[in-house]
């Protein structure tokens, strides 16, 4: 079988992307899609995009880990995924994704790199799992911990112990946080990868919100948001943006919360998204 595929990658979180809106790659096996994400005999990434088609919206998004397996979602993926769309002519980015449903805007389009903002799913459960530690959901689930000197932290032998720890069912994806004067940098180990990536879409955004329950105030450019019928009402919801320092790349992550209702919403990932290659491969 022949398959045409592109490669894009999101702050260095790369993806086999098939553009599947005739759905002649449904039937794609786990071992297939692990040889396309396979560095030495494949394309080479850390998971795989199918761009579907929709009864509701303009697309669809599958994701499948590189173990071959179909995954939850994907922030830098959605973002690849969007910008491939623009590639293709597509001129609206709303979609449908495993966690629902998602829209991007495309803030600059280039030939190769693109900067995409993608909208990420409202939160409004999260638990904190110990005084420098919490646990969210979204998309993927994330344990979130803040550690000093986040660069010389051994990711690889932390991020396989928290990886199956018996506290989270099904494991779980791993970050681990250092907050810095002016943004935070952040590293992560991906189940379903089983190994650290470059950068981590969902894992940045869960990152921003522990952050902003971690520290309380933090440093976040904040502000009230005037959109609230009585005054009161528009004291209690604040806008936040934290900038991110990935291995890969620099992301941001915006997003509102309600003190009264304890509800992230409005949650926007954004950043680069660069198409790479593309290529014709036997399997």
């Amino acid at each position: 079988m022949i398959i045409h595929a592109y490669k894009y990658q999101g702050a260095g979180n790369d993806f086999v992307i098939l553009d599947n809106r005739d759905l002649k790659y449904n039937d794609l096996t786990p071992e297939q899609i692990k040889l396309l994400c396979d560095r030495r005999f494949g394309v080479g990434s850390d998971g795989l995009m199918l761009l579907g088609p929709s009864e509701k919206y303009d697309f669809s998004m599958r994701y499948f880990n590189a173990d071959g397996y179909e995954g939850s979602m994907c922030g830098n993926g959605g973002r690849c995924l969007v910008a491939f769309a623009a590639h293709m002519g597509i001129k609206k980015f709303e979609f449908e994704a495993i966690d629902g449903y998602h829209h991007a805007e495309v803030l600059e389009l280039g030939k190769h790199r693109c900067i995409v903002k993608l909208r990420m799913i409202d939160l409004g459960e999260y638990q904190k799992y110990s005084e420098n530690a919490y646990f969210l959901n979204t998309g993927s689930p994330h344990y979130v911990e803040f550690v000093d000197n986040v660069m010389e932290y051994p990711v690889d032998e932390k991020g396989k112990y928290w990886r199956w720890h018996k506290d989270f069912e099904g494991g779980t994806n791993v970050n681990f946080v250092e907050i810095c004067d002016n943004k935070i940098k952040v590293r992560t180990y991906e189940r379903g990868v089983e190994a650290e990536t470059y950068a981590c879409g969902t894992g940045v955004t869960a990152s921003s919100i522990a952050t902003y329950l971690y520290s309380s105030k933090g440093f976040a450019d904040k502000q009230c948001m005037q959109v609230c019928p009585q005054m009161e009402k528009c004291a209690e919801i604040e806008a936040v943006r934290y900038d991110i320092q990935a291995l890969g790349d620099n992301l941001s992550v915006s997003f509102n919360y309600n003190k009264g209702e304890k509800l992230f919403s409005d949650i926007y990932l954004t950043g680069p998204a660069t198409f790479v290659f593309e290529t014709d491969i036997e399997i």
